[in-house]
């Protein structure tokens, strides 16, 4: 690809990025911008500012050595020094001056895009291309929280106009066998892939069961009715003591609320539907999943065990999506939003080499790995993106959800929470040893 054919590859992700940011705002007035609409997430212009305040960060003032826009911005948008909870104090800008804001910082960005070296031989991080697909992602990844943010509203909340996802038929197999032998898991080609999916290594690992999709509402609904989250027996201490915690919230999915005898509907986006049986669970904490899975007589899959059903071919071919690897122009139509997971069997084209189906934008999948630092790991551009996660006290999920952007849905790309999050586009499948 040349530089030109680059430049054109970039501009439009970052249009793409930007127009879906504020498409999802452009239906709420101002003041549910501004107001938060729960503890553990930001005010929605909270997000909107700051991911022009990262764009300006890092492709104005890191890439082409530009003066501050308004210095006094760094201190209000950085995520760490300012935790969600305390966001609403912040002389944060109202609606139009950050859509104003963000629209000065792109208009800028695009300017610089014209003469900077997205080579990078000489500064790869900065001044290649790297840098600008890390800036496209976090717009994308601030998109996702927003459609969390939304969910969590009170009253009438969000109503997102999408088609819905094609009807699925389930698969006739509920499990598929994957192989023992060794696989190259992480990358050191893609990119635009983090620190913390870099070096690729080889893992070797036992033959193993996965289950061919992703658990679905209506199999989740059998543990809740089997009394599964009242039966000590499945879950872990930690588990136990969050169930404790709250004994009517924590008694099945959130957003999940019983109608009558065996009946059940789900709220989304501020109104109420039938729970669907075939569509994949969604908001279950880790704990949830694994307790679960230990009722069903499994296990959570590793993070390894997932990367190698979704991305392991038989020649020994990594891929970068479960089906193949993608060029540009099929992966800007990868993401077709339909503010919901589709139901299970709908995309059979998607399958994996190995056999598993939906494992990559329908649901984040908990695996029972903690996220650690892959051997070999260097912290680029920045300690905070990753370094500072590490530790058992985050768990790794893989696959992105309905609301994942396409280039953040690759095989190798890895997310993280505390193992109590519910309000993430999250679900799960099961493993179990060959």
């Amino acid at each position: 690809m040349s530089v030109v054919e680059l430049r054109t590859v970039v501009a439009a992700e970052l249009d793409r990025g930007r127009r879906r940011s504020l498409e999802l705002l452009a239906p709420l007035p101002d003041e549910e911008l501004v107001r938060q609409h729960s503890p553990i997430m930001s005010p929605l212009v909270w997000d909107l500012a700051h991911v022009g305040n990262y764009e300006e960060l890092w492709l104005l003032r890191a890439v082409a050595g530009t003066p501050p826009i308004d210095a006094s911005l760094d201190d209000l948008y950085d995520a760490f020094r300012h935790p969600r909870p305390s966001r609403p104090a912040l002389p944060v800008l109202p609606p139009p001056e950050a859509r104003r804001y963000i629209a000065d910082v792109r208009g800028r960005v695009l300017d610089v895009l014209e003469r900077v070296d997205l080579d990078g031989d000489d500064r790869p991080l900065l001044a290649g291309a790297f840098v600008y697909g890390m800036v496209v992602q976090h717009e994308h990844q601030h998109d996702e929280t927003m459609l969390a943010t939304l969910q969590l509203m009170d009253g009438e909340g969000y109503r997102p106009l999408a088609p819905p996802p094609p009807t699925g038929t389930p698969p006739a197999r509920p499990e598929v066998r994957v192989p023992a032998g060794p696989f190259v898991m992480g990358t050191d080609e893609d990119p635009w892939a983090y620190d913390n999916e870099r070096p690729a290594h080889v893992i070797d690992l036992p033959a193993f069961w996965l289950d061919t999709t992703p658990v679905t509402n209506g199999a989740y609904l059998d543990f809740v009715e089997d009394g599964g989250y009242d039966d000590r027996r499945w879950w872990s201490d930690d588990g136990w003591s969050w169930r404790r915690q709250a004994p009517d919230a924590h008694a099945h999915p959130r957003f999940w609320r019983r109608t009558g005898p065996g009946s059940w509907a789900r709220r989304r986006f501020g109104f109420e539907e039938d729970l669907p049986p075939d569509e994949p669970v969604q908001h279950v904490c880790w704990h949830e999943a694994a307790a679960y899975a230990s009722w069903a007589g499994k296990r959570l899959p590793t993070e390894a065990e997932w990367e190698k059903a979704a991305s392991w071919a038989p020649d020994g071919a990594k891929r970068r999506y479960p089906w193949g690897d993608a060029d540009e122009a099929d992966r800007a139509n990868l993401g077709q939003r339909h503010f919901r997971p589709a139901p299970v069997g709908a995309y059979p084209g998607g399958t994996s080499p190995s056999g598993a189906q939906q494992l990559i934008g329908d649901v984040w999948e908990w695996t029972s790995s903690d996220f650690d630092r892959y051997p070999g790991f260097r912290s680029f551009p920045y300690r905070e993106y990753s370094e500072v996660f590490f530790g058992s006290g985050y768990k790794v999920l893989r696959g992105g959800s309905w609301a994942t952007a396409p280039c953040a849905a690759r095989t190798t790309f890895r997310n993280w929470d505390h193992p109590i999050r519910r309000q993430i586009f999250a679900g799960f499948r099961c493993a179990r040893d060959s």
